[in-house]
């Protein structure tokens, strides 16, 4: 089991950590959210929740708690440019569905 980031994606964690002055990782999640049922959560982890599973990857420590786990298994998590926009962008191995607007999915 794992959740792994690109390049530019583990960049830009480690820039924003930076700038924030603290923070152990990144949590990635997800919660009952959106039209197909689940959307993901990223925020900054100042510290461990006892159900949380950690991974280091290109020198980022990525907290997913258990429950988010079985639908994160496999994901990169990528950071892209499209346009004007930028952001993180989730490459979920496990999506069977997307909403249309890109919100929310399902497993």
């Amino acid at each position: 089991m794992a959740i792994t980031l690109s390049d530019t994606a583990a960049s830009r964690v480690k820039a924003f950590l930076d700038n924030r002055g603290h923070g152990i990782g990144l949590r990635v999640g997800v919660k009952t959210s959106g039209c197909s049922g689940m959307s993901y959560v990223l925020e900054f982890v100042d510290e461990l929740n006892v159900d949380d599973v950690t991974f280091e990857d290109k020198g980022v420590t990525v907290v997913v708690d258990k429950k988010s786990l079985v639908y994160l298994d496999g994901t990169q998590l990528d950071y892209v440019k499209e346009g004007l926009n930028e952001g993180f962008k989730y490459l979920n191995p496990n999506i069977k569905d997307e909403c249309g607007c890109g919100e929310s999915f399902n497993v």
